[in-house]
């Protein structure tokens, strides 16, 4: 990759393409040849690049190759059942396999490497990977329905077309940047305090929050911080931009309950 955009990267990018190769020996033997064939050619790449970048700041770890791949293999899908749709015969000036293998067996190689990225998914710590990718495969593939429901439609409005493009295009980039973000294994700065009741005085903690934890829907703090009740959670450095949205800062407070000792759960 030799896009400006994709300086500093080189290694990140070396190991996704190893990664992916990986893959291939995953299919069966008649369906090799067809992944080696998208492979072979590939587009800039900028789904993994906005994973790189969310993750950015350290080595290209597996955890982050992996969920770099995992984002480019169902955009890769979706690119196999669009030349499907569309009848297309060439891509990135190769063959398309809608040319090669003809439709029928195309539309079920896309929904090959559809299930092959849900699968290297599942394989995270967390149900959390998973349903990031699961969401936006989810969305990319109603965009592509409502562009179709849509096609000679020449009263669509301007509303329903940003809607569609959404969908199709902007879910997978938002879906790429939130694997980044949470694979990175960096942690942010928190502070943290419980309110205080009668039997239980105010408590105070300094802790970390990794983007894993948040995203996952449970907040693992000390036990000195668990109260019944309502706790409130900042970012002492201040409100830090994220692919979640701005996470906890001083000037957006927000509130979580609290389940019992050792975690916060999030409403």
């Amino acid at each position: 990759m030799t896009s400006p955009l994709h300086a500093g990267l080189d290694a990140h990018f070396a190991a996704l393409e190893r990664f992916l190769r990986e893959q291939v020996d995953a299919f069966e033997p008649e369906v090799r040849p067809m992944v080696t064939e998208v492979l072979a050619h590939p587009g800039k790449r900028l789904r993994p690049l906005l994973a790189f970048s969310s993750g950015a700041g350290g080595e290209p770890t597996l955890s982050l190759v992996r969920g770099a791949a995992i984002v480019e293999l169902v955009h890769l899908a979706t690119l196999v059942h669009d030349d499907v749709l569309d009848g297309a015969d060439t891509r990135h000036g190769a063959d398309t396999p809608n040319r090669t293998h003809g439709a029928h067996a195309a539309v079920l190689f896309g929904d090959a490497l559809f299930a092959h990225a849900l699968m290297l998914a599942a394989e995270h710590a967390t149900p959390e990977l998973c349903r990031i990718v699961a969401r936006a495969s989810r969305e990319v593939c109603s965009g592509e329905v409502c562009q179709t429901f849509s096609r000679g439609n020449d009263r669509l409005s301007l509303d329903d077309y940003y809607r569609h493009i959404r969908l199709k295009t902007a879910e997978l980039f938002e879906g790429a940047c939130r694997v980044g973000a949470l694979l990175a294994g960096r942690a942010l700065p928190f502070s943290a305090s419980g309110e205080a009741t009668a039997l239980h005085p105010r408590r105070d903690l300094q802790t970390e929050l990794s983007l894993e934890q948040i995203g996952g829907g449970r907040l693992l703090l000390h036990r000195a911080i668990a109260e019944n009740g309502v706790v409130a959670l900042s970012q002492a450095d201040g409100p830090c931009p994220s692919p979640y949205g701005t996470l906890l800062g001083p000037a957006a407070n927000a509130l979580y309950s609290c389940g019992g000792a050792g975690s916060i759960g999030l409403t």
